[in-house]
């Protein structure tokens, strides 16, 4: 087992079994930022982020998601590594000279770049706030016909995104996203097996519209939030 995980295949499969569990997360993430668009003052926002704050389910799958980014990242830096290095001064004439390949499946590791680096901002912005500084108010809320404390997340993102930079950098790291997602999506089936003829064009197509629903959806948010919802 130890072989075949330290082989180029069995590296490629542990990147794609954590990058498509990284897409359901983003799934959920984006569900939940589109609250941030109902005008009702972030009530629904802070009941959704309460529910998720306090879920069991929900603190038992934080660190595992986060092993599953560190694997992702660890794997993709050392197969880009190996790549490079095996294709030695070649890499230069090949590269962005052949025509049937996409531009995303050529740059993955600089868009994978592009989104740590999102990744740090994001996490700097929003998790440690809520985590480990802790600097969200108490507010009262209506959940089920029940008044509820709880803590404004919906006040710190809204002040957040009230920042232009902020929201800059929040387009151009959600863009990168959404170009990752492009050719990681289906490349990532075709690594595990769920793929072939047929198959990898319509993945191609249904990766695509994904990716980009992930990207244009986050770009979104931020850039309404900033434009019609600061008081």
């Amino acid at each position: 087992m130890s072989n075949f995980l330290s082989s180029s295949i069995g590296k490629k499969l542990l990147m794609s079994i954590t990058g498509l569990f990284l897409v359901t997360f983003l799934f959920i993430h984006l569900s939940l930022n589109a609250l941030l668009l109902v005008n009702d003052g972030g009530e629904m926002f802070n009941a959704a982020a309460h529910f998720m704050a306090t879920n069991p389910i929900i603190k038992i799958m934080e660190p595992i998601l986060a092993l599953g980014f560190i694997i992702h990242i660890f794997y993709a830096s050392l197969l880009t590594l190996q790549n490079q290095k095996a294709r030695g001064k070649d890499r230069y004439a090949s590269g962005n000279s052949t025509p049937d390949v996409s531009w995303a499946s050529k740059n993955m590791y600089i868009l994978g770049a592009t989104i740590l680096a999102f990744l740090v901002v994001h996490i700097a912005q929003f998790w440690v706030k809520f985590k480990i500084t802790k600097e969200l108010t108490p507010v009262h809320i209506d959940i089920a016909g029940v008044e509820t404390e709880v803590e404004n997340a919906y006040a710190l993102v809204n002040q957040t995104f009230g920042m232009l930079w902020v929201v800059i950098v929040y387009v151009l790291g959600s863009i990168g996203l959404a170009w990752h997602l492009s050719h990681g999506f289906w490349s990532g089936l075709q690594t595990i097996g769920f793929s072939n003829t047929i198959w990898r064009t319509r993945w191609s197509v249904i990766g695509t519209i994904i990716a980009w629903i992930f990207g244009l959806g986050f770009s979104l948010i931020a850039i309404l939030q900033y434009l019609f919802f600061q008081s």
